[in-house]
This record gives C-alpha cells, sequence and structure tokens, in this order.
C-alpha cells in the first residue's frame, strides 16, 4: 500500500476577515475594560462581538448595526461616539480599509492575520476557565499602600506579639489597617461602592485569611503568614531607606548650627521615631509636656499600661485635644409634642450646652468625646475629628410614653438593648408631670413599681424631674460634671468585642486614661435591624414570653444557644414531666434565683406543643 498522507486536523480554509476591523477593535477594548473592573457588561459586549463576527457585510454606521443580535441602543450609541471622533481626528477615509490598524485583541503583534483576531476576540474570555494561561499560575501579591496589603500586614504584626491573641475582630483590624493604606476601609470612593475591606473576600478566596466565630475573627493561614511575613521585610527595607535619606538631609541642614529648637522638629522626630518602632513594641502614645519636649515612657512600664496601649485603635486623645458634646437623638425634636421637643432645644441653647443633633440607634441622649480639628486653609468642608463615647447614656421616658411602652413591649426591649449596647452608665430619665399618670391606661401604682424594678432589678440610675424644663436642667449639669471628670484623662479608642477598662488606670507620668468605643463602632453595633444571628433571634423570640425577662433569656441562652439544641434536649428527655422542667433549675441574675417551674412549662409548651396553643 502506498504511504498515506498524514491528515491535517482544522480548517482547510481560512475565516474571511471581519469587514468591520474598527467595530470589532472597539468592542474588545470596552469588554476587557469591563472586565478589568470585575463587570458583567462585558459578557453584552462578547456576545455583540460573536454577532458581528458572524456578519459578513460591512457596516457603514453602528445604526445599521441594530439589525444584528445583542446591538442594543446602548451600544450602538456608544460606537457612534466613537466613530464620530474617528472622523475627526483621521478624516472622512472609510473605516473598512483600515483593517491593519485594529489590534488584535489578543495581545498578538500588528502583522498578525485577521482570522487570528476573531479567534483572539472570542476566545479570550474563556482562556481563565481552561487554565492554559499564565495568570492563573501566578502568586496573588497585593499592591503597596493596598486594602489587602495593610490586612496582611496588621494582621502579621498582630501574631508576633508575644502572648498576643492571634486573631482580630473587624472594626479592630479596620482601625489598625488604615495606617497602612490609602484608601478608606469604611468610606467608599466617589462613584465607587467598594472600599479597602472588599478586599477581605480576596483574601479570604486566596486562603491568605480565616475568617471564624460570631463576632467574625481574622488571622493568617500558613500561607498568609509567609506572604506577611516577605511584604513585611519589604516594608522595612522601604521605610530604612527614606530614613536614611531623610537623615541624610537633616544631617546636612544641622551642619554649623549650634543651637537646635526642639520644638520646631517635635512633629517630625515623632514620626521618624514611629517610623523606625514597628507597632507591636509601642507601649503607649507620647505624651507632651508644657514645655512641648516629647517623653518617652520608662522601660519600668506596668503591665496594665502596656496591654491598654496596644488596644490603640486609630491613636487616644490626650487631655486638651477633645471636648465633651451632648448628643440627642434627632427624635427627641422632631415629631409627637413639637412644642415640647423645641422646648428642649432652646432649654440647652439657653444653658450653653454644646450638643449636636444626630441619629442614635440606641438610646435618647449620650457624650462623646470630640478631637478639636483646625480647620485647613483653603479646603472647604472642615476636617472631622475622631468620636468616642463616654459611658454614659440616658433613655428618657415621659409617663404617658412609659405607659404605652409596656402595654406594646418596647420597655423591656429597650432596657435590653441599651444594657448590650457596651456602655457601662445607663441612666433613666422619667418625667413624671405631677398628676397627668393619673389619667392612664395603667394604674400609677404599675408605672411606679416598673420604675423602682429598673432601678433595683436591672441596675439603671432613675432620675425623677417634672417636665421638660428640668430635663434639659438635668443634661445641663450632667454635662459639665463629664467635661470635668474626663478633662485630664487620655482616651484610648479600644474595640467593642474587646474588654475595656472599667476603671481609668494612671499612666505615664500619673496621668489617668480610659478605653472607650468609637461612636461609629457603637451606633453600628447597637442598631435595632442589622442582620441578626440565630442567638440574638432566639434571645428575642423567649423575651415575648410573659414574665420571662433579659436575665433570664440570657441564662437560658448560655445552656442552650439555639433552638436546635433545646429541641435535641427535649428529646432525650425520659418523660412529659422532665421536659416541663428542663429549665427550671436555671440560675439567672445577681441572686441567682431559678427560673422556675411555670416559665420552664410555658417554654417547653411554646416549641413542643404542635398546633395552636390553648
Amino acid at each position: 500500500m502506498p504511504n498515506s498522507e498524514p491528515v491535517r486536523l482544522g480548517r482547510k480554509r481560512p475565516l474571511p476577515s471581519c469587514p468591520n476591523p474598527l467595530f470589532l477593535k472597539w468592542l474588545t477594548e470596552l469588554r476587557d475594560e469591563a472586565k478589568e473592573k470585575g463587570l458583567k457588561t462585558q459578557y453584552t459586549y462578547q456576545k455583540a462581538i460573536n454577532s458581528l463576527n458572524k456578519y459578513p457585510l460591512p457596516l457603514r454606521n453602528a445604526k445599521e448595526a441594530k439589525i444584528l443580535q445583542n446591538f442594543g441602543d446602548g451600544i450602538c450609541k456608544i460606537l457612534d461616539e466613537k466613530l464620530q471622533r474617528h472622523y475627526r481626528e483621521n478624516g472622512e477615509a472609510p473605516i473598512q480599509s483600515l483593517t491593519s490598524r485594529a489590534p488584535p485583541p489578543g495581545g498578538a503583534d500588528n502583522n498578525s492575520s485577521a482570522p487570528s483576531k476573531k479567534t483572539n476576540a472570542t476566545e479570550e474570555p474563556t482562556k481563565p476557565k481552561r487554565g492554559g494561561g499564565r495568570k492563573k499560575n501566578r502568586e496573588y501579591v497585593p499592591q503597596q499602600r493596598s486594602g489587602g496589603y495593610a490586612v496582611l500586614l496588621t494582621l502579621f504584626r498582630e501574631s508576633q506579639i508575644p502572648g498576643g491573641k492571634g486573631y482580630m475582630f473587624k472594626m479592630e483590624l479596620q482601625s489598625e489597617a488604615q495606617l497602612l493604606c490609602d484608601k478608606s476601609f469604611t468610606v467608599p470612593d466617589l462613584g465607587s461602592k467598594y472600599t479597602a475591606w472588599s478586599s477581605v473576600s480576596t483574601l479570604i478566596q486566596k486562603n491568605l485569611v480565616i475568617k471564624s466565630h460570631n463576632p467574625a475573627r481574622y488571622s493568617l493561614t500558613e500561607e498568609g503568614l509567609s506572604l506577611a511575613a516577605r511584604l513585611q521585610s519589604v516594608e522595612q527595607g522601604t521605610r530604612v531607606a527614606s530614613e536614611f535619606h531623610s537623615e541624610e538631609a537633616e544631617e546636612e541642614e544641622a551642619v554649623g548650627e549650634a543651637v537646635v529648637d526642639l520644638t520646631v522638629s517635635d512633629e517630625d522626630d515623632d514620626e521618624k521615631e514611629e517610623g523606625r518602632t514597628d507597632p507591636t513594641e509601642r507601649l503607649t502614645c507620647a505624651t507632651k509636656t508644657g514645655s512641648g519636649v516629647e517623653e518617652r515612657s520608662p522601660a519600668g512600664k506596668s503591665q496594665a499600661s502596656q496591654a491598654a496601649s496596644k488596644k490603640l485603635n486609630g491613636g487616644c486623645l490626650q487631655p486638651g485635644t477633645y471636648e465633651i458634646i451632648l448628643c440627642v437623638d434627632f427624635i427627641e425634636t422632631t415629631g409627637g409634642s413639637h412644642h415640647c421637643k423645641q422646648e428642649l432645644v432652646k432649654e440647652l441653647q439657653r444653658n450653653g450646652v454644646n450638643f449636636d443633633v444626630r441619629k442614635l440607634s440606641v438610646g435618647d441622649f449620650l457624650w462623646v468625646a470630640r478631637e478639636k480639628l483646625v480647620p485647613v486653609p483653603g479646603q472647604l468642608r472642615a476636617p472631622v475629628g475622631r468620636e468616642l463615647v463616654l459611658d454614659y447614656i440616658i433613655e428618657r421616658k415621659r409617663m404617658d410614653d412609659l405607659c404605652g411602652s409596656i402595654i406594646d413591649g418596647r420597655f423591656r426591649e429597650q432596657k435590653f438593648r441599651i444594657k448590650r449596647c457596651g456602655l457601662r452608665r445607663p441612666i433613666y430619665l422619667v418625667e413624671e408631670h405631677g398628676k397627668a399618670a393619673s389619667h392612664l391606661s395603667l394604674p400609677e401604682a404599675t408605672l411606679q413599681q416598673a420604675i423602682v424594678n429598673t432601678q433595683v432589678v436591672d441596675g439603671f440610675f432613675v432620675k425623677r424631674v417634672q417636665d421638660v424644663r428640668e430635663s434639659a436642667a438635668y443634661l445641663t449639669v450632667m454635662t459639665r460634671y463629664l467635661t470635668k471628670l474626663y478633662q485630664n484623662k487620655t482616651l484610648i479608642c479600644r474595640s467593642r468585642e474587646l474588654e475595656g477598662d472599667a476603671e481609668a488606670e494612671k499612666g505615664e507620668g500619673g496621668t489617668p486614661f480610659c478605653s472607650l468605643m468609637s461612636f461609629a463602632e457603637f451606633n453600628h453595633g447597637a442598631m435595632k435591624n442589622k442582620c441578626q444571628t440565630v442567638r440574638e433571634v432566639f434571645a428575642r423570640q423567649l423575651m415575648q414570653i410573659s414574665g420571662l425577662s433579659g436575665d433570664k433569656a440570657a441564662a437560658i441562652l448560655e445552656h442552650y444557644s439555639t433552638p436546635q439544641s433545646l429541641m435535641t434536649t427535649y428529646e432525650q428527655c425520659a418523660s412529659e414531666a422532665e421536659k416541663e422542667k428542663l429549665l427550671s433549675t436555671i440560675r439567672y441574675g445577681k441572686l441567682k434565683r431559678n427560673v422556675g417551674p411555670v416559665l420552664s412549662r410555658t417554654v417547653y409548651q411554646l416549641y413542643c406543643t404542635e398546633g395552636a396553643l390553648s
């Protein structure tokens, strides 16, 4: 048999070139641009490219392309604009004769043939799926000063602290990482919905960061630890080089000067010292004496001071650098009895109280320590200072409002949320209004008993006043008292998930300090309609039962955190009597009393009775 010729696979005849190369080029650029930004419009452009490649006739303008599939008004308008710009720059040359000017979308050189152009234009989006490109095998390294870069470095430095916890909470991580990132972790750029925190999902997908527990805890994997260590070495090398050049310049300027003014270069020295020292080794904030010369912390500093200073999330507020401001919930100034609410505002203004009306997620009044910042010349808006929430929060109630809140269930729910908001000094401000309580739906004795229970059982400080004017007077006195109380204290920002300092401790030079939450974290954490866990929903369900208070619900949750765990325990009981008494011996509150058989039976009937309850 004669030797047969080898079989050739593939097309015997090359595909014809696209008769509309400029339109193909522009659509390919639009698709690639949308792909880089992660937009879904890349698939729309790809469908238009496929339709254009199948069309064998030349198009004189984009309006004629409307007859093709996947060419809508939006795409045609974009192509028309590009075509008019092309005519202005190159004249009225026929667009079909510019095949050589259209660069291939696949990255080949300009001398490649038209068939290869078509193949690249239609197949490029599917290359990553087939795993043949080099991008898939390339290691992910975040760009310097980006969100992922800042998160990796911050978690790495936290892991290097001797005896550290090895993880960070979200608010804590955002505040620490913000110092290493040019983009905000909380506020998106203009025209975008993404922040620097959006890069954390990429780090989790790349198996560099682990997210666990609730509230979420973030820590590094082995791969993330290795990558972060390399980023840290590069960061230190860059820092050392910049310091070396800055020190050389300072030495040249200091030649021939016999006297050095320490107050002039105080800020620069502080910045250089921060650059030389790893953030995990900084023990305290720098303090300044009356002469303006910086003093460093002594070597024999107490462990309590070291622990407190390691909680510096975004720095601290030194005495004299902040002011105490009363925050008033906007509901207290609008709606309802408008005259009485405006009278409160007028009384505060008349008393010279520095207050701010804003939306509070819980409570009616609280106080913040706001950083004092000088407006920048030439800048439209004044810079916004940091705000730390003091440990005092007030819930204001008129007798008629107290009556209504007891009837509709808001009374217990509001107290429960205030006790869990993270502030340690809750205050209940009750406006009695003389004999007005005698005309309400509930007996006055019931209302008075509710007020006493709030003070004795729930641990609130109850302040009784007669009217709005006395309420404004009490708020004025409290504002001035807190201003004096905190005027000599160094305030340290802490995360809500971390244990704060219950009492102010002594820092450097005998200056007391205390740790407080930021206002943004407090208000977000106290939101009523935020995304809730199963445990939180279970607690709300239990508190709907008559007689089951927040303390009792919290005690039950310590033993059974979800309805499933409670139902599983019910199934393991041997008899109905044992099921009914399952929760009766659980102890709650400060006095460690039992929940009791009545409530235990009620909970059992609620979750285990089929059909309607009798």
